[in-house]
């Protein structure tokens, strides 16, 4: 599509949310690798382009370059982080290396009467910074545009040449007035706004089509959640009844979720041909004795290709297997488009087999759980259903620190669910993203009944966030907090002591493991 943004990934785990903030203001956003010549670049024919943030150092020795062809071609530029630091380095400025970087929300102060700042309501907001290097003295014809107190170059310009540089993340959601800065830099680009996830879905159904043809037929692995919910929706859409919907019973579900989600699933979509198969046991035995968190995923991807294969089996010839990824699940194990770091497999990304005997289809896996929702109301999926609270597919496996075991899965049911009741009954449940217990392995001397303890621990977190690429802990109120561990101590056996972490993502991740 001429004329739309092109996104350089440098490996940023915030690159897809430059792309989702720039669709969901109406511009169509392309992303492609870094490191390759101005060539391929250019013949996408771009409006304008937005070089990430990434992991590396931009004066370290191999570290992804730009190609100065591009800074030629006289399209405006956007550099974020990373791409701020390797665009002064490539015309001729100062960078350092700081012994400890900066990570997390910081004060900034923008400075002057720039393009990207035209109609913020205060010239001091909260950033989200991440980073390593800084930039010390901007290249020829550039100005200061911004400050922290830490940095006297947060943001500088060329507005002559159309070259603007912020050294934090416009892009995610506590970067207070993000989305206004990336849309002024989109208006200052001259693009327009002609973007729609209708879009999204009328060329993904028919990229589906196009990929089974006239009789492929494809199984959908059903977690009773949001995103395998919509892939489903979207894919009946695409070939009918040649889908078929499983939904697994993997023995690590939450308090009740097997009955609900059979109930719901079955009143909402007749038409997806939905079973249910309890595979508990076969799930249990595999994780048996196994601690390992990168373990416990790849033995539960496996396994839930066994269940699929031989479900695939009894159905006769299945050519298609559906998943619900999202990309948060993608770019989390592993980027395919740039050199991000690797933070953990995903059970339904890196925990596959290599040869799972089914082509894959997963067609969400480029949009984020916001994304999701809007395009589900689209789909006529019921609010019941679209708000279900995120639910990771390797279950309370991975919300029990060592080894899952039966005695475990019943404490950690039992505190969850008192966590999800509360959070319910406080009226909070469209405010935070996620709610939930987690298991500790180690155990905590307690009193109870005048007499020594030496019971379990549980962790409740709870984080809001509009796409899980960041998140905050919620400042739950502290009569809710107290109620929540009075409940925990008194209600489940073998629990004394519960303890509430309070850690942003990143540096950590919204699940413990």
């Amino acid at each position: 599509m001429p004329g739309h943004v092109l996104i350089v990934d440098y490996g940023s785990q915030y690159t897809q949310l430059i792309a989702r903030k720039t669709r969901s203001a109406g511009y169509y956003a392309e992303i492609m690798p870094a490191g390759l010549e101005a060539g391929p670049y250019l013949e996408r024919e771009p409006g304008a382009l937005i070089l990430s943030g990434g992991p590396a150092s931009a004066v370290e020795v191999g570290a992804p370059k730009l190609d100065p062809t591009l800074l030629e071609a006289g399209l405006p530029i956007l550099g974020i982080c990373y791409g701020m630091q390797l665009l002064a380095l490539e015309m001729g400025g100062r960078l350092t290396q700081e012994a400890t970087g900066e990570y997390g929300p910081t004060v900034f102060k923008a400075a002057g009467n720039g393009p990207l700042w035209k109609g913020l309501p205060q010239e001091e907001f909260t950033v989200w910074m991440s980073h390593g290097d800084r930039v010390e003295e901007p290249p020829p014809g550039f100005a200061v545009s911004g400050r922290t107190s830490d940095l006297p170059v947060a943001a500088m310009e060329n507005q002559k040449a159309a070259i603007f540089c912020i050294q934090f993340h416009p892009e995610v959601h506590h970067t207070q007035n993000g989305e206004t800065i990336l849309k002024n830099f989109l208006a200052e680009a001259g693009l327009v706004p002609n973007w729609k996830i209708s879009s999204f879905a009328r060329d993904t159904i028919e990229a589906v089509r196009a990929k089974t043809g006239s009789d492929g037929k494809a199984i959908c692995a059903l977690s009773g959640g949001v995103d395998s919910a919509v892939a489903a929706a979207l894919m009946s859409r695409a070939i009918g009844g040649r889908l078929w919907s499983v939904f697994v019973d993997n023995g690590l579900l939450r308090e009740g979720e097997a009955d609900e989600v059979k109930a719901a699933l079955t009143a909402a979509y007749p038409e997806m041909n939905l079973k249910v198969v309890d595979a508990s046991a076969l799930f249990l035995n595999a994780l048996a004795g196994v601690s390992d968190p990168e373990r416990k995923r790849k033995i539960i991807g496996e396994t839930f290709i066994n269940v699929f294969t031989d479900e695939a089996e009894k159905l006769g010839k299945i050519d298609f297997l559906v998943q619900g990824t999202l990309y948060p699940d993608v770019i989390e194990s592993v980027s395919p488009l740039g050199p991000s770091a690797m933070i953990k497999s995903h059970h339904n990304v890196g925990g596959l087999p290599e040869n799972i005997g089914f082509h894959l289809i997963e067609p969400l896996r480029d949009l984020f759980k916001d994304e999701v929702r809007v395009l589900g109301k689209e789909l006529g999926i019921p609010d019941s259903l679209l708000w279900r609270q995120p639910f990771p597919g390797p279950g309370l496996a991975i919300r029990i620190i060592g080894p899952v075991e039966p005695e475990g899965l019943a404490i950690l049911r039992r505190a969850d669910s008192i966590v999800r009741q509360e959070i319910k009954q406080a009226g909070l449940e469209r405010e935070i993203w996620q709610a939930f217990a987690v298991l500790l392995s180690n155990k905590s001397v307690g009193v109870m009944g005048d007499g020594r303890s030496y019971g379990r621990v549980v962790a409740i977190r709870a984080v809001t966030s509009v796409d899980a690429m960041t998140a905050d802990w919620a400042r739950l109120p502290h009569d809710l907090l107290a109620k929540l561990s009075s409940r925990i101590i008194n209600e489940v056996a073998g629990v004394n002591r519960v303890v509430y972490d309070i850690s942003t993502k990143p540096p950590g991740t919204i699940e413990w493991e």
